[in-house]
């Protein structure tokens, strides 16, 4: 199992250019994410609709394909974790979360954020990277 960020999920979610990555990467193992990632989802799926790139209806569909996709593979995130990654990064508290999740389970976390991947290269593998895939 990897826990994956929102913009991972959303790369597997939304067809665009690195959707073929994402595939790549979510063919290799079971992800899982925090809890938060319901929100950041549905956030993005909100740009998409406002920008018109997304219908309502598309949104709501790719939401709850997403919702069964990480049944069973969403997780609490203890405070004190995010709190310590918040201390040793200019991370975000959001941020803080997925790597929380990832150092808490002992597990790597995808992401193509390249703050989370400086600040965090100890847990924090790139997309590209794992999935052996370039875009």
């Amino acid at each position: 199992m990897i826990v994956v960020d929102t913009n991972v999920i959303a790369y597997l979610m939304i067809p665009g250019p690195f959707t073929p990555v994402a595939e790549a990467a979510f063919s290799k193992e079971r992800w899982c994410a925090p809890l938060l990632w319901h929100s950041e989802l549905r956030n993005v799926f909100a740009v998409h609709v406002r920008a018109g790139k997304l219908s309502v209806e598309q949104a709501r569909a790719q939401m709850k394909l997403a919702e069964k996709l990480f049944l069973n593979n969403e997780f609490s995130v203890r405070s004190d974790m995010v709190f310590d990654c918040v201390q040793n990064s200019s991370r975000s508290a959001y941020d803080c979360e997925f790597v929380a999740l990832a150092k808490d389970l002992g597990l790597k976390l995808l992401t193509t954020d390249d703050g989370i991947l400086a600040d965090f290269s100890d847990v924090a593998v790139h997309l590209r990277d794992y999935s052996g895939r370039s875009f």
